[in-house]
């Protein structure tokens, strides 16, 4: 039998923090570890309670959710633990700067109960997480600081020397925000064969999921941000 997700919940909320605890409890494949109510806490139950997902709050008290995905999922950080941010906010500074400290997804609180389920799963996967709409958002709010500069040019040509035509379509496809079916259809293609795509993709070119590949994507302009 496989063992359980290991949910830890960081959240300032106690009122949403026991929403999560009654929807994640209710899961067969899920069980909730521990409970957190700012960012300082979070890290050191992750580190006490090994979680496999934390589902991590951005705006807290004494340590931000920010500070708190770095510490535990950032550059440099032996075995990062994947981090799940939900939040209020949207097209906000706060979430573009959680999945670069290191979160593999982001959804809002507003996402349905079964979605965001289904998110804690795909994270537990090792897939990434990142709504095509707001990959959209994200990219077109934070594009100035996307923007490719003049030592771009030689990680585009490394980048585009490294995949076949057909992997660097996808890779520009998932840099639009678009799903796996939606690439699956405008290529023509399996939803299954893009999924192949985007891991063959992810080993090329080292990156930890799809989050970073948006990022690379866009820095080295091989997708144009839009003004």
């Amino acid at each position: 039998m496989t063992e359980p997700i290991r949910v830890l919940i960081c959240e300032d909320q106690e009122l949403v923090r026991t929403g999560y605890v009654t929807i994640f409890s209710a899961q067969p494949d899920m069980t909730v570890v521990g409970e957190a109510a700012d960012g300082r806490e979070a890290v050191e139950a992750a580190r006490r309670l090994h979680p496999d997902v934390i589902v991590m709050d951005i705006r807290m008290p004494v340590l931000d959710g920010i500070k708190a995905t770095r510490q535990l999922a950032g550059p440099g950080t032996g075995t990062p633990i994947k981090i799940l941010v939900v939040t209020t906010f949207n097209v906000d500074e706060y979430a573009y700067e959680a999945l670069r400290a290191g979160a593999s997804g982001f959804l809002l609180k507003d996402t349905p109960p079964a979605q965001l389920v289904d998110g804690i799963r795909t994270i537990a996967r090792g897939e990434s997480l990142l709504a095509p709409a707001v990959t959209r958002e994200l990219i077109g709010h934070f594009a100035e600081r996307l923007r490719p500069t003049d030592t771009s040019r030689p990680a585009r040509d490394t980048i585009v020397q490294a995949l076949t035509h057909r992997e660097l379509e996808v890779l520009q496809h998932i840099a639009a925000g678009l799903s796996n079916a939606e690439i699956a259809a405008n290529l023509v293609i399996s939803p299954e064969t893009v999924k192949t795509y985007v891991s063959r993709i992810l080993t090329k070119l080292d990156l930890r999921d799809r989050v970073q590949a948006v990022v690379l994507a866009y820095r080295t302009g091989l997708v144009p941000t839009t003004d």
